[in-house]
């Protein structure tokens, strides 16, 4: 299975792979790009590694340093923010600019409550509010320690087919989404993942100011709905909610140009000499 957009992050990939660290006995993937400017750390979704982002780490990579990771395949959600920590330390990423979508985003507002001297501002992208009302919600209200390898990813085939079948326009999208679930997100990090999510804290509340804040939502996002994105909203109050209208649960990879020009802007750089 392949077409542009999988062949373009495939081509990032092989020029850019990720390294493997080990952070308290927790093995992460790491993308490091980009030498000087504003730090910027990038946490994916359910259904991305770091490479996810290649976009906007390819856009952004000669006017910021550059952070995208990979989740490891064990660990809590808090232990997973004490990980960030150690390698946002480790890389020297004091005071980052922290971006997370869907997944990553629950994990980005956590780690600002949590490590508010290490955030410089919270981009909290697709997500949610509260992990409160997962355990009803498949696949988190299965048992994530028993169920088969094979069922997990069939669940999530049996979504991404029957958007493909709904939205057809969208079928490079879902081919790549496809791929993610089948075998370059190993099951073992998959089921992390969810049971970081399901059994997750509830967030605390953040201390930073209004003008570190900032929200991404999308119209036709649907994973997210209506009621949550504006939970999210009331939530953080952001200085600036960014919102598009066809962005699915993606915008970063349906609108990558405009994606890229948000985080410019919110980093204070120019991008193609034009500062949107």
């Amino acid at each position: 299975m392949t077409n542009d957009l999988i062949k373009a992050r495939d081509a990032f990939s092989a020029a850019s792979p990720e390294t493997r660290q080990a952070v308290n006995s927790r093995e992460w993937g790491v993308l490091q790009v980009g030498n000087s400017g504003p730090a910027l750390v990038l946490l994916p979704g359910t259904l991305g590694r770091g490479d996810i982002f290649w976009n906007q780490i390819t856009d952004l990579r000669n006017h910021a340093r550059i952070l995208s990771l990979t989740y490891p395949q064990s660990g809590s959600l808090q232990d997973w923010a004490s990980d960030i920590s150690t390698l946002m330390a480790t890389h020297k990423f004091e005071n980052s600019v922290i971006l997370g979508s869907s997944l990553g985003g629950y994990v980005a507002q956590y780690f600002a409550a949590t490590y508010p001297d290490q955030t410089k501002a919270l981009i909290a992208a697709n997500t949610l509010h509260s992990v409160a009302m997962l355990s009803e919600l498949p696949p988190y209200n299965a048992d994530l320690d028993t169920i088969p390898n094979d069922t997990l990813m069939q669940g999530f085939l049996d979504g991404l087919t029957q958007w493909a079948a709904e939205e057809p326009a969208r079928t490079d999208l879902i081919d790549l989404l496809i791929a993610e679930v089948s075998g370059r997100i190993p099951v073992p990090e998959l089921r992390s993942r969810l049971k970081a999510l399901k059994n997750g804290p509830e967030l605390p509340l953040i201390a930073l100011k209004k003008q570190h804040i900032f929200t991404v939502d999308s119209g036709d996002d649907r994973l997210i709905p209506p009621p949550m994105r504006a939970a999210v909203r009331a939530r953080l109050d952001p200085f600036r909610a960014a919102h598009f209208e066809t962005g699915t649960h993606f915008p970063y990879l349906t609108h990558p140009a405009d994606y890229s020009a948000m985080i410019a802007n919110i980093l204070g750089v120019k991008i193609n000499g034009d500062h949107k």
